[in-house]
């Protein structure tokens, strides 16, 4: 199936800015000890993603820190001079280069002795057999179509959100696993057991979005993000992706006659909308279309908003999500 990106003209251009951030923050699973002071492994991670693997995998031998504060989007993520002069202090930084610009500079510029780049653990493409984004005119989106706060996720067009397909993280996670034992081979023999047991767990989630997918009605599904382009490739969806516009904007008449053709067609009965972004959108154009809402979350953060405490939580709510939306209940 191919994974399609609509573009739709804003209204209005909206700049969206982050201020830079005072100080590394602890990622969700507590209080981690100031980088570089702990008798631990110390992990910089650049965003939940990622700190949830170094969590998983490090166990009580890592003490993990994120760059990306809960509730912010990790894409206008601004590094602050404390942060660059605390990745100097860290054992190992662990990131995914080509979702944010900051991190990246940042890390390859620092002296970091364990660098690990999750984009080169598995492929950033989607799945063999499946297409890219789509725009309006049926180009494959090569070129790292902005969006809706106008980054690109991408400098090269390729999808970074891989966490989103459980079978590519769970190769992320094999590489980080294997990365943690050469960098710290005192406790190897953990890093290596909690990697297996997290991979096991990636696999059967795999198996339940597969087998709870199976008998759908539709494959399509409309979101205001395109970022589940590695999920719909894996299990054989359609991606709709309201992107390019300002979240404030009102989506035009033409484009939501458009979707509104388009869900009909497709049998399409539900706008995805994300925690971390306004839901003024995916609620205008699903009021206008007779379409409901619901979230769909890309799992760029955990906050109270989310509906799970962690990675497996909220995929679970996402596969629930999905079923209602494309009648595989």
């Amino acid at each position: 199936m191919n994974v399609r990106r609509r573009l739709i003209p804003a209204a209005a251009a909206t700049a969206v800015t982050a201020a830079a951030l005072g100080a590394l923050s602890a990622c969700s699973s507590g209080s981690s000890a100031a980088v570089g002071n702990t008798d631990k492994f110390d992990v910089v991670a650049s965003f939940y993603p990622m700190a949830f693997l170094a969590e998983q995998i490090g166990g009580d031998h890592v003490n993990v820190t994120s760059l990306t504060q809960p509730g912010q989007e990790p894409h206008d993520l601004e590094i602050s001079a404390k942060q660059t002069a605390q990745l100097e202090e860290t054992d190992a930084a662990l990131y995914l280069k080509g979702l944010q610009p900051t991190v990246d500079e940042a890390i390859g510029q620092s002296g970091v002795r364990t660098k690990i780049d999750a984009a080169t653990l598995t492929s950033l493409d989607h799945a063999p057999g499946t297409g890219g984004h789509e725009d309006d005119h049926g180009h494959d989106d090569e070129h790292g179509h902005g969006d809706e706060h106008g980054h690109s996720h991408s400098h090269d067009g390729r999808d970074p959100h891989v966490w989103l397909d459980p079978a590519k993280y769970a190769e992320i996670a094999e590489g980080v696993g294997k990365a943690f034992q050469k960098a710290d081979p005192d406790h190897a023999t953990d890093y290596k057991k909690n990697t297996e047991a997290l991979v096991g767990k990636l696999n059967d989630l795999d198996a339940e979005f597969k087998t709870g997918l199976e008998h759908r009605k539709t494959d399509v599904f409309v979101t205001t993000h395109a970022a589940f382009g590695h999920l719909a490739a894996r299990y054989g969806l359609t991606e709709e992706a309201i992107n390019g516009l300002a979240p404030e904007a009102e989506p035009s008449a033409a484009r939501v006659k458009q979707l509104t053709e388009t869900a009909k067609a497709d049998g399409v009965t539900t706008v995805f909308y994300e925690t971390l972004i306004s839901d003024r959108t995916a609620k205008t154009i699903a009021r206008d279309a007779g379409l409901r809402t619901d979230v769909l979350d890309p799992l760029e953060g955990i906050t109270d908003k989310s509906r799970g405490d962690d990675y497996f939580q909220v995929m679970e709510s996402n596969l629930r999500a999905l079923q209602t939306a494309l009648g595989a209940e």
